[in-house]
């Protein structure tokens, strides 16, 4: 059974900066460029037969394209016990929209997600128990413009995992039109 989760890529030049805030802090695992991406609906495991109907759902989304900044730093846990570092986006109305009407598609049909609350972000690292503080790098990082995102499109991701993190696929895109 295939692990999907349905995401935004991001951008090649928004990468690129993104990943100039790699530096050493005790404990992170930083996230290559090939798993950047910004999570709508994650749907873990799921049924061989059940991903024809979860594209199907995604086709039938309709909303017009729109524009992210992304920028800034923050954290899930504490500063000084960080859990996941990320970059944030805004302005979140349209995102927010987007995720909402992909979640209740989806669960309206049967599917349960395991992301139900939704933080828009995009994880630059995941930290192990020793964790180190992050509170230096959110300082610096707060008044940051990574760039700026048209959202075109969504993906439907599948998740494999690996040596050196999961491995993200792109199964099928699916364009936003009104």
């Amino acid at each position: 059974m295939p692990r999907l989760f349905f995401g935004l890529e991001i951008p090649e030049p928004i990468k690129a900066s993104l990943l100039q805030v790699k530096t050493p802090v005790v404990g992170a695992r930083w996230q290559n460029r090939g798993q950047l991406h910004l999570t709508l609906a994650f749907l873990g495991q799921v049924e061989e037969q059940q991903v024809a109907l979860a594209c199907d759902l995604a086709r039938g989304i309709t909303q017009s394209p729109f524009e992210l900044n992304v920028h800034g730093l923050g954290c899930f846990g504490s500063p000084e016990k960080p859990k996941i570092l990320w970059a944030g986006v805004s302005p979140e109305n349209e995102l927010r929209e987007l995720q909402k009407n992909l979640a209740t598609a989806l669960t309206d049909n049967g599917f349960i997600l395991e992301n139900p609350s939704f933080k828009p972000h995009i994880t630059l690292s995941r930290f192990r128990h020793s964790a180190g503080p992050v509170a230096p790098l959110l300082e610096s990082y707060q008044d940051t413009l990574f760039g700026l995102m048209p959202v075109q499109h969504f993906v439907l991701y599948k998740s494999t995992p690996g040596p050196g993190g999961s491995v993200y696929t792109v199964t099928e895109r699916f364009t936003l039109h009104p």
